[in-house]
């Protein structure tokens, strides 16, 4: 049955309505400090319409609170504020586009979702029993009489409609997309060719880094009619470069040498303690084992020294200190077979009176399936399987420890009962409850305020300009790098916990020098070098690129005019080169061994005519010439195979690419990366 209470923690109202508002305030409240130019900030424009602060903010919290998300890392950080820019482009784009096409959802249909006759997966989220995996009719019954009477219920209502609409206008959607996605019979054959022909022959050719650079002119004006009749290849999202130093925070000799005297200490102390428990742990590296393990599970060094009761270690081992001693030991069993009937922990009643029908006699499979609520289990009589003993930890362990086979134990842990049969029990042997400290090799606190010391007089002496910026970095002996953060990206490329350097890079001007950032274990700071809102890469970027092609073009009209001879022999000899074979090329080759990867030159050749010298290749790094001497053909694919292959492809990779160029089409800007 679902209550607004199962709601919240299936799929999220959580926050209150007052709550959120003053969170709201209280964040907008901070507009000095966040750099807001007024009390609501643009955070990104859709299609033409602004996205405030606050509109944006909002529809976090509610994905946040809906899908019960924590904050926990980065990456789930990442995903909520995606899937809230993703929520207001459909808001701004897609729903808007939907009614202007005429895709809607009627009342009927809306009907259809809630009762699961058409099913949706919004509703299915939020309705299905835990327990059986089932569509629950009678759950959404129970809370719309609780939307009656509470204002949080029948916001949560309406929200789960408004998803369930989207969800099924998405599907008309993509419904009339692939119904436009057609292959013909002409395609079919292509298609049926490529893949059963294989391609052999003999090749010539010249490489382009084969002819001088300087036997060529490539001029501005060159550059720039290339620039503008390409323009489209250089359309680009807005971006910002800076350059930024890292002053590293790696330990010492002395650091070393300190921190192995400590855990030498630490470690006499850990092998003379009587009261072993209590002096793990009221040590913040100490760690006692939940778990019971064997030997076999230990280094042969670690297993030698515990199963004798001696202290194992300290010893340096994967830029580690590590010690350990045991805490305790059992004889049981190297694994168990075990069945379970999994109850609610308000069912204990249940529990006693299964427990003595099976140890009666009953039979635990029938029991299993009649009453246990864990249904990857219940269908199979309750078989969990063997497990080895160090898999049970706490009270499973401690009720497990001498359990022999025929055994049927209780153990409440947690919101289930369990009744725990075990059929198998295989010979006994020492397992042992480890107790463990660690330290980890890492800079003293001196340390690091040396370095934190170093980078903030490298701030004093970098301010002004990127050329104090490098003369700074020259001072201190660090490496300047440099990084180029596109619109709405959240971290640097390549460096780690780098989301505060992104949020300021966001927010920055030109030649602003930022504060010291704490990143992993290291200092940086960085220099913000340039902001470019160009639609266009500019040409001055571009330029050694276009070059290149340029010139790419240039050696092949005048490698062509070099062919000379009818057959591959000859025009082999004109251009300095010898013939060469190839074999095994099919249409879905990407490499040909000799040219290298050459995707021109393999559709040049699964095109090609047996027999036949081929028209000059205008390849990636050279101009090629061949005939073909064969072509094997196997029936490795048929018409009708190719015909479903072939429309599966066309209809995914259709829907695939209609969403991204409704987004291109709606010129978005994500302003977000300052704030979020």
């Amino acid at each position: 049955m679902a209550s607004l209470n199962t709601l919240r923690t299936k799929f999220g109202i959580v926050l209150s309505i007052i709550i959120a508002l003053a969170l709201l305030a209280f964040i907008l409240s901070l507009k000095t400090e966040m750099g807001f130019a007024g009390n609501d900030p643009k955070v990104g424009e859709i299609d033409g319409e602004k996205v405030n602060y606050s509109e944006y903010y909002d529809q976090w919290e509610r994905i946040k609170s809906r899908n019960n998300v924590q904050e926990n890392d980065e990456q789930q950080s990442a995903m909520l504020s995606n899937a809230a820019w993703q929520a207001l482009v459909s808001k701004y784009v897609l729903k808007p586009g939907f009614e202007k096409i005429g895709i809607r959802v009627t009342e009927p249909e809306r009907l259809a979702l809630v009762s699961g006759e058409q099913p949706s997966q919004a509703f299915y989220n939020a309705f299905a029993d835990p327990r059986t995996g089932e569509y629950d009719v009678a759950a959404i019954s129970e809370f719309l009489s609780q939307a009656q009477t509470s204002p949080e219920a029948a916001a949560a209502w309406a929200q789960l409609n408004e998803e369930a609409r989207l969800e099924r206008e998405v599907g008309k959607f993509l419904g009339l997309v692939k119904g436009g996605a057609y292959v013909n019979s002409l395609e079919v054959a292509s298609g049926v060719e490529a893949a059963n022909e294989t391609f052999s022959g003999q090749w010539a050719g010249k490489k382009y880094a084969s002819v001088p650079d300087s036997l060529f002119n490539v001029s501005k004006g060159d550059i720039k009619a290339y620039y503008n009749s390409h323009k489209n290849m250089f359309r680009q999202t807005p971006s910002r470069t800076l350059t930024y130093v890292v002053f590293e925070v790696a330990p010492t000799d002395d650091d070393l040498l300190a921190l192995e005297k400590s855990v030498r200490e630490v470690g006499a102390e850990f092998a003379a303690t009587d009261n072993l428990r209590s002096f793990v742990r009221a040590n913040r590296n100490g760690r006692i084992a939940d778990a019971y393990v064997s030997a076999a599970q230990l280094t042969p060094e670690e297993a030698e020294a515990l199963l004798a009761g001696k202290t194992y270690g300290p010893v340096l081992k994967n830029n580690e200190w590590t010690m350990a001693r045991v805490v305790d030991s059992k004889m049981v069993a190297d694994s168990l077979g075990i069945r379970h009937i999994v109850l609610p922990y308000t069912q204990e009643q249940l529990a006693d009176s299964l427990l003595g029908v099976i140890r009666a006699g009953g039979d635990f499979a029938q029991l299993a399936a009649r009453y246990s609520v864990y249904d990857q289990t219940a269908a199979n009589g309750g078989e969990v399987g063997v497990m080895p003993f160090s898999a049970f930890s706490g009270e499973f362990a401690e009720a497990l420890a001498g359990a022999k086979k025929g055994d049927v134990v209780k153990i409440a842990s947690g919101d289930a009962i369990q009744l725990m049969q075990v059929y198998r029990a295989d010979k006994p042997s020492k397992h042992m409850q480890v107790a463990s400290i660690t330290y980890p090799v890492e800079a003293s606190s001196a340390t690091r305020r040396e370095a934190h010391n170093q980078a903030g007089t490298f701030t004093v002496n970098a301010k002004g300009s990127a050329e104090a910026f490098n003369e700074a970095a020259s001072a201190a002996a660090v490496t300047p790098r440099v990084a180029t953060l596109s619109e709405g990206e959240r971290m640097l490329r390549g460096v780690e916990d780098s989301r505060e350097v992104a949020r300021w890079a966001h927010g920055a001007q030109e030649g602003d020098l930022s504060e010291i950032f704490t990143v992993g274990n290291d200092y940086v700071i960085a220099m913000l070098t340039e902001i470019d809102e160009n639609e266009f890469t500019p040409i001055g970027k571009v330029a050694p690129q276009i070059r290149a092609q340029l010139l790419r073009d240039k050696k092949y009209d005048y490698i062509v005019k070099e062919i000379s001879g009818a057959t591959l022999a000859d025009q082999a000899a004109s251009l300095g080169s010898e013939v060469a074979e190839f074999d095994g090329v099919t249409f879905a080759s990407y490499y040909i061994n000799g040219p290298g990867v050459e995707p021109r030159l393999v559709g040049a050749i699964t095109a090609a005519d047996k027999g036949a010298l081929s028209a000059p290749v205008k390849g990636l790094s050279g101009v090629y010439v061949f005939q073909v001497d064969d072509i094997r053909t196997e029936e490795k694919q048929t018409p009708e195979g190719e015909k479903v292959r072939a429309q599966a492809m066309a209809e995914s990779m259709a829907q695939q690419y209609s969403f991204q160029a409704i987004q291109q089409m709606a010129k978005i800007r994500d302003l977000r990366g300052k704030y979020f």
